[in-house]
């Protein structure tokens, strides 16, 4: 019966993807094959954000690559890592690491827009914002995550000092949140489907959510990253590993239900509630209009602001982005 359920699963949302008009175009099966038919894709846990890299598995297949492989990562640092010394070859992640990453020399290259938000801060009733957060203790998970580095991006826009005037404290998920519902911690920077838990258990409140608030949701919080070498030298791999990860997304943002139940099957989430919230509030579709170059743009001001990059914006846009793939895709998407 299990087996014949996900069967179906699997047929709806192939059908859903024919109804969309996402199936390869003219152009795609014109064009060269990959140089290689392996791809090796980051996988973490928790972030159903990044659920259009786990469900375009079978678009990648379409696109010629015969061995899709995720490989199984201790964290999003941990992720990014595998990404710079090339374990794996592609991974959407937060933008914030990536531009840390590219400042001090690693090999990665930005190649697309994902999705706007998926961060909201969480405080408790004496902090009603950003800058209240002078001298208190704010929770993450690991120094150096998406979360801590946009945090520290936010309190630099508004005139904090992330390195001297808030305390950062490492907690795991669940302690943090336990922590804010204590008020043993003044703020928990909460992620993807975090955000709709705290919420449903009506802990704390927001005082900042970029999904919703300028200028944060103005531009990109995950882009799709690839390792510098897979770019230089597989650039037609390159350009249908990015049009399956575009289909993909472009079915987040029709089917977020049924995604949902799809990422929770697979192991990717653990609550299909939170999880179905999440996919609904992310607004998918903004690969489609933003300029990602802003985005990066942006967001290097602010980190230079916050002491955590030394090089210009000009410099990490020419070192570590390369838009050629996502131009030519937005118009064979009809973007």
């Amino acid at each position: 019966m299990n087996a014949r359920r996900d069967m179906l699963r699997s047929l709806t949302l192939a059908t859903t993807a024919g109804v969309l008009g996402i199936r390869p175009t003219p152009a795609a099966t014109a064009e060269p094959p990959p140089e290689t038919t392996a791809l090796r894709l980051g996988q973490f846990a928790g972030g159903v954000c990044i659920a259009p890299q786990y469900i375009a598995e079978e678009f990648l297949q379409g696109e010629g690559f015969t061995q899709v492989q995720y490989v199984k990562q201790a964290g999003r640092v941990a992720t990014n890592k595998a990404l710079a010394s090339g374990d794996i070859s592609i991974t959407a992640a937060s933008l914030g690491p990536l531009l840390v990453q590219i400042d001090t020399g690693d090999p990665i290259t930005i190649v697309s827009g994902v999705h706007v938000g998926c961060f909201a801060l969480f405080a408790t009733e004496r902090i009603r914002t950003l800058r209240d957060l002078k001298g208190k203790t704010v929770s993450v998970t690991e120094l150096g995550t998406g979360r801590h580095v946009f945090l520290a991006a936010a309190m630099a826009y508004v005139g904090l000092d992330p390195r001297r005037d808030v305390h950062f404290a490492v907690h795991p998920p669940a302690e943090s949140i336990q922590l804010l519902a204590d008020g043993k911690i003044d703020g928990y920077q909460a992620f993807s489907e975090e955000v709709a838990e705290l919420r449903a258990k009506k802990i704390g409140h927001v005082i900042l959510d970029s999904t919703t608030e300028r200028p944060w949701s103005q531009y990109f919080c995950c882009m799709t990253a690839m390792h510098r070498d897979f770019v230089r030298n597989y650039p037609a791999a390159t350009k249908r590993a990015l049009r399956a990860i575009l289909k993909a997304t472009t079915v987040c943002a029709l089917e977020p239900d049924r995604v949902a139940r799809l990422v929770v099957d697979k192991g990717y989430a653990t609550d299909y509630e939170y999880a179905r919230q999440t996919l609904r509030t992310l607004p998918y579709t903004k690969w489609r209009d933003y300029d990602p170059e802003d985005t990066v743009r942006f967001h290097a001001v602010r980190l230079h602001e916050a002491g955590m990059v030394k090089s210009t914006p000009q410099k990490l846009i020419a070192q570590g982005t390369d838009w050629r793939f996502l131009n030519e895709l937005k118009k064979e998407l009809k973007a």
